[in-house]
C-alpha cells in the first residue's frame, strides 16, 4: 500500500494517507465550509456516519456525496461549496 495518495480538492492537489475518508481528507487539506445551507450558514462534516448529510460534496463529477462515507481514492477530484 503506498504511504501517500494524491487527490484534487477545488482545483488543489492534496497528498492524503490512503484509508482516509473524503471528509478527512478535506479537514486536512484545510477546508472546513463543505457547502453552504439554504440560507447561507457555512457546512461540514458532523455527524461522521453519514446520517446528517452536511457533509455532502461533489465527487468525480457526483453532487451531494457524503463524504464522511467514502474513503479517499487517488486521483479523486472533489469539489466543496
Amino acid at each position: 500500500m503506498p504511504e501517500e495518495i494524491a487527490i484534487e480538492v477545488n482545483g488543489r492537489r492534496v497528498r492524503v494517507a490512503p484509508g482516509m475518508s473524503v471528509a478527512a481528507s478535506l479537514f486536512q487539506a484545510g477546508e472546513f465550509h463543505f457547502r453552504s445551507s439554504i440560507t447561507g450558514e457555512p457546512r461540514a462534516a458532523l455527524c461522521g456516519m453519514g446520517i446528517c448529510f452536511e457533509c455532502r460534496v461533489t465527487i468525480d463529477g457526483r453532487a451531494h456525496s457524503r463524504s464522511c462515507q467514502i474513503e479517499a481514492r487517488d486521483g479523486m477530484v472533489i469539489h466543496t461549496l
